[in-house]
């Protein structure tokens, strides 16, 4: 009974799947299970793990946003600049602060539209993104920040450990940040499994009206997903900058397409009602593991968006197979009732 529970979760194909591509690019370059490359992974997961982290809740409540980028794009250049223009040497925990306040209020705009409009959230994000980007690059006059403040500096530089590859003789280090994504799981994963409004996200993907019900807000639950994805995205902003070390408006290019693809690649359905926070992240790591290895398979990185595409319609076929599988089991189990009543009769 345990392992057919196994092999019915998504999760265990996406780990198979990791480890045989895994096994295939050390085969073909030697230096995949080097300790550097192992760190430059890592590093590489930290920002869309947590953008991937919120975009989960949103679409476990049977919603989209493709906005987020956008808010971490607006949150970086607006924290960023109100540093450099104050000199700003307090501690680096004020601009997160302020990244994550102002992602939740973008966010909460999308929640507020799409609570009060009713109209499909994916029309309601594409509007707000292009407001978001029109604002960073209009009115921020955004452009490639190279100085950061000494707070952001600092944190740029810090690391939790570094490894030293002895024949390529490269060296990566660990960012402190990766600690944001380790919370960031955590906390989304506690959220969903052990607490009431979990139960209430997975209620209103699954079917809206039944669980307004039961007693669930259907509003405030979208709402607060919105909200909470729009903090992520500020927060994942702030820390893209800490990593690079420096500023941009590409950072996020084709984000959107990138994090929802392994959301729904982890397992979670695109019409909501499921998924889970390992699926998610294994998802994220499996996308990575293609873009960040394409040339050590010998394929040139700009097929990167065509392995996009490909696993976007996969996770949605996976998705769409489940859904049906679902619902010939209800409809055998209706079926099992009725002949049991004639029975009985």
């Amino acid at each position: 009974m345990k392992w057919k529970k196994i092999l019915k979760r998504n999760e265990f194909y996406i780990v198979l799947i990791i480890l045989a591509l895994s096994i295939l690019i050390e085969i073909k370059s030697g230096q995949f299970f080097t300790a550097n490359n192992l760190v430059d992974l890592a590093r590489s997961l930290i920002v869309p793990g947590m953008m991937a982290c919120g975009l989960f809740m949103v679409i476990a409540s049977g919603n989209i946003d493709v906005s987020f980028p956008y808010t971490a794009m607006l949150c970086m250049f607006s924290v960023t600049k109100l540093f450099e223009i104050t000199d700003y040497k307090g501690p680096v925990v004020l601009g997160f602060l302020m990244a994550a306040m102002i992602g939740a209020f973008l966010g909460m705009i999308n929640g507020v539209l799409a609570a009060w409009l009713k109209l499909p959230t994916l029309i309601i994000t594409l509007g707000t993104c292009t407001i978001y980007l029109g604002f960073t690059q209009g009115v921020l006059k955004s452009s490639v920040i190279s100085w950061l403040p000494e707070s952001l500096a600092n944190m740029a530089s810090a690391s939790v450990f570094s490894v030293r590859n002895p024949v390529t003789n490269l060296e990566s280090s660990m960012p402190i940040s990766i600690f944001f994504l380790i919370a960031s799981l955590l906390i989304v994963g506690f959220i969903m499994k052990y607490t009431m409004l979990g139960r209430g996200i997975y209620a209103v993907g699954g079917d809206p009206v039944s669980a307004e019900r039961v007693g669930f807000s259907v509003s405030g639950i979208r709402v607060f997903v919105f909200t909470f994805c729009g903090m992520m995205g500020g927060l994942a902003g702030l820390t893209q900058v800490t990593l690079s070390g420096m500023c941009q408006i590409n950072f996020f290019d084709g984000y959107e397409m990138t994090i929802i693809a392994a959301v729904v690649l982890g397992g979670a359905n695109i019409a909501g009602g499921s998924g889970t926070v390992l699926g998610t992240f294994l998802g994220v790591l499996l996308m990575k593991l293609i873009s960040n290895n394409l040339i050590l398979l010998g394929i040139p990185t700009n097929w990167s968006k065509l392995m996009t595409g490909i696993l976007i319609i996969a996770g949605v076929c996976v998705s769409a197979y489940k859904s049906v599988l679902a619902e010939q089991r209800v409809a055998s189990n209706i079926l099992e009732v009725k002949n049991e009543k004639e029975a009985a009769k």
